[in-house]
């Protein structure tokens, strides 16, 4: 696998994630269902995988980069995991709305797996990091792809200041409520 070839997947996979967090703000802004703090946590962990996956289209393949996606989605991974078993018994009550008969702290879980499971597959092609370790210059992408890549990279910052953003509006500067009915800095904000 080329050095061009892993940027279209990290870039694809980029989207992927940038996806994710479109699907919960737009549960949050559309549904008006405020994330809890572990769901707040979940999200920091698809920022950090695509911060990985950004840095991995904009400088190339790298297998620092692999780990900064690895370990994001690993954190990620155990916060969902930690809500999924806070609700996993019968009658203990769950937290959000169901997507095809999952909540969103069980879909982050398999997500996160997966994006485990893809960089380290992804790490096995060895000829992506010839390029870009070995000082060797990286052959230049085609206009399309470097605007897609500006274009990806830009959505994932957006997402990524959109989602802080809104932290800061529903837990103020302390500590989020554990079920957050209103944004602490934005009280009593029309509801859909």
């Amino acid at each position: 696998m080329t050095a061009s070839v892993a940027r279209t997947l990290n870039g694809l996979g980029l989207a992927a994630v940038s996806l994710i967090l479109i699907v919960a703000f737009a549960d949050q802004i559309v549904l008006g269902e405020l994330p809890c703090p572990l769901c707040i946590l979940q999200r920091v962990g698809f920022v950090g995988a695509t911060l990985g996956l950004a840095l991995n289209v904009k400088f190339g393949p790298r297998p620092s980069h692999y780990a900064v996606v690895i370990i994001s989605a690993f954190a990620g991974a155990m916060v969902s995991l930690r809500q999924t078993l806070l609700h996993i018994v019968p009658g203990t009550g769950t937290y959000g709305s169901a997507i095809m008969g999952m909540h969103f702290y069980t879909w982050a879980l398999v997500i996160y797996f997966l994006i485990i499971l893809g960089c380290a597959v992804m790490l096995l092609f060895d000829r992506q990091f010839m390029a870009t370790c070995e000082g060797m210059p990286d052959r230049p992408q085609r206009s399309w792809s470097a605007a897609f890549a500006s274009a990806i990279i830009g959505l994932a910052a957006l997402l990524a200041l959109a989602n802080g953003v809104s932290t800061v509006l529903e837990c103020g500067g302390g500590l989020c409520p554990d079920n957050p009915v209103d944004y602490l800095l934005w009280p009593g904000r029309p509801r859909p």
